[in-house]
Formats: C-alpha cells, sequence, structure tokens
C-alpha cells in the first residue's frame, strides 16, 4: 500500500520521462552488445556443423549471421595480428632493399574479412605490391572484405574463394609457372582452421620465392611440458603449456573444429627455416584466468640465403656448431671435405665425438640444420646455441653497463686490425669500444647467460637500424618512449628470435631507466634510496656535475663520504646475498678480497682516489652513470658518443662483422676454436670466481695456451692483490706480469678502481 502511495504522488510526465530514459538506455546497451551477443551466441552455443560435411558448408554457415561483426569481436581474443605484419613490415624492407626492382606478390590465406589487408597499410603500403591476393573459403566473410577494398579503391587487390589447400593464382594461368612466384604469404588465425596443413604448407614452400620469400603467421597454440632439440635450437621462450592448459584448450576449440594440437606448429617450423618466434598468452576478458597461449612466427624457405650458413657458423675455424660445444649437433653424416680455404671463411674441423672430420679438414653441414639463426636476414653476429636449464636459470642480464676500463685496456693490448679477441660479453661496451679503436678482425664475446648476449645483440642491432637520437636516448637515456615500435618495425631484422622474443618481453626495460633493471640495477636502485633517505640526492646531482676537482672533493667529504662509508651500509655491501643479487660478485671473490681487508677499508680505498683524480662530469662516465643512473653527452662510453657510434655504423655496419657472440661456457668456447687462432683474451675478474685450486682453471688456462699464438696474451683483472691463479699461468707456460696493484687509497689504477689488481699473461 506504501509504494502505491509513493507511486501515486508522481506526475504522470516524470513517470513517462523515466520510462523513455528507461528504454534508451536499454536500447543504447543492446545496441552496442549486439556484436558481443553475436559473438558469444556463434561461438559459444551455435555448433559450427556436422563434423563430416563440407568445411565451406560449415564455415559459411558458422560465419553468416556475425560476418559484419567478425572485426568488431575479435580485437581482444586474436592477438598478435598487428604485431605479425609490423615485424613482417621491416622484414620485408631489408628483403627488398636486396632485390630491388623485384615483382611482390601477397597472398594472404585465409584472409577473412580482408582487415590484415587494411592493417598492413599502416605499416607498409598497398601500392609496394604489385598483387595482393586474399585467399578464403568463407563467403559470408569475404563479402566483407569486397565492401572494404572497395572503399579504398584498391586496384592491386584481388579476393579469391577458394580451398587455401590448393589455391590457384590468375596470374599462373598465363605463366604457367607457380613456383617461387609469390614473395610474401601470410596465415592469421588460420593455419589451425585448415584440416590440410600438410598440402598448404607444401603448396607455399612451392610457390614462396626461394631466395626472398617470407611467411608470417600467427595463431593459437598448444605445445608439450618440453621442447625438443628443435624447439631448442631456434629459440622461443614461454613455449611449453602446462596439461591443464594444453589439454582444456585443444577440447575447447575442438567444439569448433579448430585443432590447437602441436602438430601444425611443428610441421611449420620443420618446413621452413625461423626467423622470429614469440610465444605469448592472451589474456582474454579475465586476464588472471583466461589465458589463450598464442604465437607469432616468421620464417623463410630452407633455401633462403643458403650461401650465409656457414657465415653465421664460422667461429674464426672454429667447429660448426659455433657454440663450442665439443660434441655439435649438427653434423651429421652428410658431409663432404672440401680444400681447406682462408682462416675464418670456413669452420676448420678438429673432428668430433662422432668421428665427422680429421683435424685441419673443413666439415660443412649439406643438409641445413633446424635452426633459426641459418636465416638472418641481416649480419648473423649470434651464434646458434641449445637452450639448456642452465641458460633458463639466467631470468635477465645480471650487467647492464660494463664495470671495467677500456681506455687502460688499450694501453695494453697494442690491437691491430690483425688481431683475433676473445672477451667476456658483460654488457658489450668494452668490446664495442675495442671494436671503435683499432678494428680487430675478429672479438669473439662469450658469455653463458645468453641475457648478456641478448643485450649486446640488441646494441649491435641499433646501430645497424636506427638514428643516433634514438640510440642515445635508449641507452644513454636509458629511455625512449617508442621502443616497441622500434624494435618491431626497424630493429627485429638484425636480430636473433631468441634476442627478439627476449626484448619483446622486457619492451618495459626502457619506459623509466634501462640501468635500473638487471641485478646491477638493485645496487643502483638501493644508492638512491640511501641518498634519498640521507636527504643527499641533490648533492649527488650536484658532485656529477661540478667543474673542478675541488669542488668534486668537497661534496664527496662533506656530504657523500659519511653516507656510502655509514657502518650500515657497509655491513649490507658485506652481505653475501647482496654482493650476488645486486653487485654480481660471487662468494669466492667476496672472500679474496676480505682476505686481505675489511669492507670499509676495500669501499674507502675505491672510492677516495677516484673522486680526487677524474671528474665525473666529463671524465668518469662509470661513477656519473652509477649516481645517475644515465649518461650524459659528455659522459658516456665511447660507443655512445656520435663520432664512435657513426664509425660502427659506417659502411653498412662493416665493422661489426668484427663480432661473434657465443652463448656458453668459456671453456666449451675454447674447445671449439682452433690451435693458434687468437691472438688477444680479456677474461676480466672471471677467474675470481673458482675456488682455489680449481680444476676447471686449470683446464681454462690449458685451452687458452692452445689457441693463443706465440706472443698472444690473456688479461684479467682480480678483487685480490695476488691471484692464486697467477701461478697456474706460469705452470702452463705463459709469463704473467702485473700491470697494476693496489697500494692503499692514494692512488686510482683506473676509473672504476673497483678492482685490487691488474695482470697480462704472455704466451712465451
Amino acid at each position: 500500500m506504501s509504494l502505491v502511495m509513493f507511486s501515486l504522488t508522481y506526475h504522470p510526465l516524470q513517470i513517462a520521462a523515466v520510462v523513455i530514459f528507461s528504454t534508451c538506455v536499454a536500447w543504447l546497451v543492446v545496441y552496442h552488445l549486439t556484436p558481443q551477443l553475436k559473438f558469444i551466441w556463434y561461438c559459444f552455443f551455435r555448433p559450427i556443423g556436422e563434423r563430416d560435411s563440407q568445411q565451406k558448408a560449415r564455415l559459411d554457415r558458422f560465419y553468416e549471421g556475425q560476418a559484419d561483426v567478425y572485426d568488431a569481436t575479435r580485437r581482444g581474443l586474436l592477438r598478435g595480428r598487428k604485431t605479425m605484419l609490423n615485424l613482417s613490415a621491416g622484414h620485408l624492407k631489408q628483403l627488398r632493399a636486396q632485390c630491388p626492382g623485384k615483382r611482390l606478390v601477397w597472398v594472404d590465406v585465409g584472409g577473412g574479412t580482408g582487415h590484415n589487408i587494411e592493417l598492413m597499410d599502416e605499416f607498409f603500403a598497398i601500392s609496394n605490391f604489385d598483387a595482393v591476393y586474399l585467399v578464403d573459403l568463407c563467403e559470408p566473410l569475404l563479402q566483407v572484405a569486397r565492401k572494404r577494398f572497395s572503399k579504398r579503391g584498391w586496384s592491386n587487390v584481388t579476393i579469391l574463394c577458394q580451398d587455401a589447400s590448393n589455391f590457384v593464382l590468375p596470374e599462373w594461368s598465363e605463366t604457367n609457372d607457380a613456383k617461387g612466384s609469390v614473395g610474401f604469404v601470410t596465415l592469421s588465425y588460420s593455419l589451425s582452421m585448415i584440416p590440410s596443413y600438410y598440402t598448404l604448407l607444401d603448396r607455399i614452400d612451392h610457390v614462396l620465392d626461394p631466395h626472398y620469400g617470407l611467411l608470417g603467421v600467427v595463431d593459437f597454440y598448444t605445445s608439450g611440458k618440453q621442447s625438443s632439440l628443435h624447439e631448442k635450437a631456434i629459440g622461443g621462450e614461454s613455449k611449453e603449456c602446462g596439461w591443464l592448459s594444453r589439454w582444456f584448450w585443444q577440447i575447447w576449440f575442438d567444439f569448433d573444429n579448430v585443432s590447437l594440437g602441436p602438430a601444425r606448429r611443428s610441421y611449420l617450423e620443420y618446413r621452413f627455416g625461423t626467423i622470429k618466434s614469440y610465444n605469448g598468452r592472451n589474456r582474454f576478458v579475465l586476464p588472471f584466468i583466461v589465458r589463450i597461449p598464442y604465437y607469432i612466427w616468421l620464417g623463410r624457405p630452407r633455401s633462403a640465403d643458403i650461401s650465409r650458413n656457414l657465415h653465421a657458423f664460422e667461429v674464426d675455424g672454429g667447429n660448426t656448431v659455433g657454440n663450442c660445444s665439443p660434441v655439435n649437433p649438427f653434423v651429421t653424416k652428410e658431409t663432404e671435405i672440401i680444400p681447406p680455404l682462408e682462416l675464418g671463411e670456413a669452420c676448420i674441423h678438429n673432428g668430433d665425438a662422432a668421428g665427422n672430420g680429421r683435424p685441419g679438414e673443413i666439415v660443412i653441414n649439406v643438409t641445413p640444420p633446424l635452426s633459426s639463426f641459418h636465416y638472418h636476414i641481416n649480419k648473423p653476429w649470434r651464434l646458434p646455441y641449445y637452450q639448456q636449464p642452465v641458460h633458463k636459470e639466467f631470468r635477465t642480464f645480471i650487467y647492464s653497463f660494463t664495470w671495467e676500463d677500456p681506455a687502460v685496456d688499450m694501453k695494453y693490448l697494442k690491437l691491430s686490425v690483425a688481431d683475433s679477441m676473445f672477451v667476456i660479453t658483460s654488457a658489450g661496451d668494452n668490446a664495442l669500444h675495442y671494436a671503435i679503436a683499432s678494428s680487430p678482425r675478429r672479438i669473439h664475446c662469450v658469455d653463458m647467460n645468453p641475457c648478456q648476449g641478448h643485450l649486446l645483440e640488441l646494441k649491435l642491432a641499433c646501430i645497424q637500424s636506427i638514428t643516433y637520437e634514438d640510440f642515445f636516448s635508449l641507452f644513454g637515456h636509458g629511455r625512449h618512449l617508442n621502443f616497441r615500435q622500434l624494435l618491431d618495425t626497424q630493429i627485429a631484422p638484425h636480430l636473433s628470435s631468441s634476442a627478439y622474443q627476449f626484448w619483446r618481453i622486457n619492451s618495459e626495460a626502457f619506459s623509466s631507466s634501462f640501468y635500473l633493471n638487471g641485478y646491477s640495477g638493485w645496487a643502483l636502485r638501493l644508492a638512491k634510496f640511501v641518498f634519498g633517505l640521507a636527504g643527499v640526492s641533490e648533492d649527488v646531482e650536484r658532485i656529477c656535475n661540478c667543474k673542478t676537482l675541488e669542488d668534486q672533493v668537497e661534496i664527496w667529504h662533506k656530504k657523500l663520504r659519511p653516507v656510502l662509508l655509514n657502518p650500515v651500509v657497509v655491513s649490507l655491501l658485506k652481505n653475501p646475498v647482496f654482493c650476488w643479487n645486486a653487485l654480481g660478485v660471487p662468494l669466492n671473490q667476496r672472500r679474496m678480497f676480505l682476505s686481505e681487508g675489511t669492507m670499509y677499508r676495500y669501499v674507502r680505498d675505491t672510492l677516495d682516489p677516484l673522486i680526487s683524480t677524474y671528474l665525473l662530469k666529463n671524465d668518469n662516465y662509470f661513477y656519473h652513470m652509477a649516481l645517475l643512473g644515465r649518461y650524459s653527452p659528455s659522459s658516456c662510453p665511447t660507443f655512445l658518443t656520435r663520432a664512435g657510434f657513426e664509425k660502427l655504423k659506417a659502411n653498412e655496419g662493416q665493422e661489426l662483422e668484427a663480432f661473434r657472440l657465443h652463448t656458453d661456457s668459456i671453456v666449451n668456447v675454447l674447445h671449439g676454436l682452433p690451435s693458434w687462432s687468437l691472438t688477444r683474451a680479456i677474461i676480466m675478474d672471471h677467474l675470481d670466481w673458482f675456488s682455489p685450486g680449481s680444476k676447471d682453471v686449470d683446464d681454462e688456462v690449458a685451452e687458452f695456451a692452445r689457441v693463443l699464438s706465440r706472443g698472444g696474451m690473456v688479461f684479467w683483472r682480480s678483487a685480490g692483490r695476488l691471484p692464486w691463479y697467477n701461478e697456474v699461468f706460469e705452470r702452463r707456460g705463459f709469463k704473467v706480469v702485473p700491470l697494476g696493484v693496489r697500494r692503499g687509497s692514494e692512488e686510482a689504477l683506473d676509473r672504476v678502481n673497483m678492482y685490487a689488481s691488474f695482470w697480462k699473461a704472455i704466451k712465451m
């Protein structure tokens, strides 16, 4: 009764207004949700059709009621299409530069509504193609495509309603020669829907240009919980699917005759060589629950760039795998022995465990290995490696910058263009410095952590592909808001698949400050926090901008020294967990310098002489970056100067040809190099990591004695004044010479001064 009385108090016009307003709101909600409601009905409730009916009939029935809302409802579900096209555009530009004037035909297989073709126009103009063909079996979707292309007015786009597995282009009737006539093929969420996928992929391989052809694929997938050797060879982080995800998505999509089993992708990667591979999870609707596995993949015919295969595996006459494992998993019985060539032109084999090849003979694998590293479009700096369990222990790079002074190295290296170097990769800064300063013929960069290789590979690719301004934004300021776009469109064609995947996943590293990433970034973060807590952040800025040493020393002693040499901070620096996770100092090295004094003394002897010797503003980029988290144009490594960058980039990056990046242990890489093939080796503080008397050190020094030419030199730094392993070099016939030994806090050995000694061993 009260409700009735309450309602009667309203004027009829008010009630009418409420009814009209409610009706309008309801209409708007239904109008805007109509695409989603159609999508839900046709995808989740209405079955696609009987399995024994024809594929075309099933597809027409499934899409006839939702073709008009297909694009609007697939944006969130079909992830990766834009990235695949963007990546393809970047690679197409590189390929077109190699074959100017060559006819370019694109076939979009299963292209449906033509969305991919319209989207591609943003990255690579459709007018650049001589002909574009959209091949699809579903007439309702093709009707949408016809309307779309009619509005665009593209005269070079043709729609073909055909079975994808045996599609025929109209131009073939004129020339009667389909083989190698297509330059670009895409499969966007269509490979999983085509029953006769073997026939389709074989046909694509037949019609794709054997030298300049490109294939791009994006689709859902599932895979086993363990990677095969092939999958380990071509890279691909996060590919494995858990049992629940694997079986749930296979069963779910199977209701709509969409096959997510691993067979399709396995045959794709078997039939074609992999250029790029990215595995993601579509967090559609419910991001923490619904995680559909999808992949982006680019590949080329296995006949592409066959002449470059040896270049990818060449290791100054080292073993064929290039990563210098004693047993070469790529060498098969299908080998041929050819006459010796100039060192570095092919792979001089010392014989392997399988008996393939005799010492001094050149063994070439006739059958191309199933590796992505054979299909670099440009310079193949990165040598192939199998992803091992030890590689997965490194989730990211330890060092985002190199913490050793290359200027002092150059004083003693005496490099020439004839030298072949062996260096530890770290962040690659010093290796780039050596290339700029002396142009050695070969620089082998070695690191067990693949992420360090990814970092140096990114720097090489950026030098090759982007402007100096963008390069300095990335690695000088450590910040670039458009990194993802640069990565896909310009940098990716110069990266290995593994490196691309890593930087695609970690693209946010350049969103704020790159140098605060990696394990070394934790040390910089801690310093920033401590300075803020002590209220000296402004003094940090001041000391890095001092114009005189006198002003710098004054700020140091009055403001910063009391903070950094505070007992609490010193205790933290002494902590073994912090030493490793933030500073990259292992237990054995920590024991070494603590055996010669206290942590307070070590920090004092490191920092005091630096501040009174080198001006941070323009003469010590190491501590300038450590304090501010960035470099400046006046205080930065040589490779970040415009002159250094331009020298590396000149002549299409000719200086960069010297680099070979290995992802393995030092001793394994040395195993793969022939005797007398190196002239210089810089192993940083690497040997500090071993315990005294370690057999591994003896094995490593023995390998250096074998691979170094007479008069060749090994250089190292140590946290100890007299490293125990010096005598190991002497036992192996080296003459060990001290280049600098810390005597206290009066004098700095170099601009880092973090190490207590610097040594040289000469092979006699």
